[in-house]
């Protein structure tokens, strides 16, 4: 039985860490577009039009999306449910902090955090879109002849406070990503001597680069208001 249990926790496991990867992949992406819109509008505006209506993205991909969304956070929850279980008393003198980092520890806190910024960004940008699509039926992408995208998103940045919350979320994101690089790969199974310390590099890179590039655009959008 425990055997079965073991083997069900890693299943489980690399199940997170798939779903992490893809999760990695997409915010890839989805800082490269959006660099786009410091780089050159029209590209931006293309590419977002693009995106927003080709029917593989929109009836496949973002589905999976935000599957992968919701399973990620919810099979955190569990895992970090079980885990806590699983150590039911907490010894005097145990000093976790001397056994691990304040990001694996709080993982699920940066995660939360991370999700509760995904509700304002879908409330800014992905509800609306969907609104204009699916409920009006205009998939034109157009505003008084012209692409409406980066207009759009330069608008929604002219808030310091709405900027700010932006940029306090990419701090929790850089966190986050900070132990879950490296833990999504290990979770795999893939656990290397010569190949561990160079991932973990690329893995703080990543983790610092994009959340870093991400609060650039948005403080970008912000001073340049008209």
């Amino acid at each position: 039985m425990s055997n079965g249990l073991s083997t069900s926790s890693v299943g489980r496991k690399v199940l997170m860490a798939l779903s992490g990867f893809f999760l990695l992949f997409f915010l890839a992406q989805h800082f490269v577009i959006n660099l786009l819109s410091v780089i050159d509008a029209d590209s931006f505006n293309e590419v977002s039009h693009f995106m927003g209506t080709n029917p593989m993205i929109q009836f496949l991909m973002q589905p999976v999306l935000l599957f992968g969304v919701v399973f990620h956070l919810g099979m955190g929850m569990y895992l970090e449910s079980q885990n806590r279980s699983a150590r039911p008393i907490r010894y005097a003198m145990d000093k976790p902090s001397e056994n691990s980092n304040w990001m694996s520890r709080n993982m699920l806190i940066t995660g939360v955090m991370v999700m509760l910024f995904l509700g304002l960004h879908f409330y800014d940008f992905w509800f609306p879109e969907i609104k204009t699509k699916f409920i009006d039926g205009d998939w034109s992408g157009l505003h008084h002849g012209e692409f409406r995208y980066w207009e759009e998103l330069h608008h929604k940045f002219q808030d310091v406070i709405r900027v700010s919350i932006y940029c306090v979320a990419f701090v929790f994101l850089s966190l986050h990503l900070l132990h879950g690089f490296q833990s999504a790969f290990q979770s795999a199974g893939f656990n290397h001597n010569k190949y561990t310390p160079l991932i973990k590099k690329l893995g703080n890179i990543y983790a610092i680069l994009i959340p870093a590039g991400f609060i650039f655009i948005a403080l970008f959008h912000y001073f340049t208001q008209n």
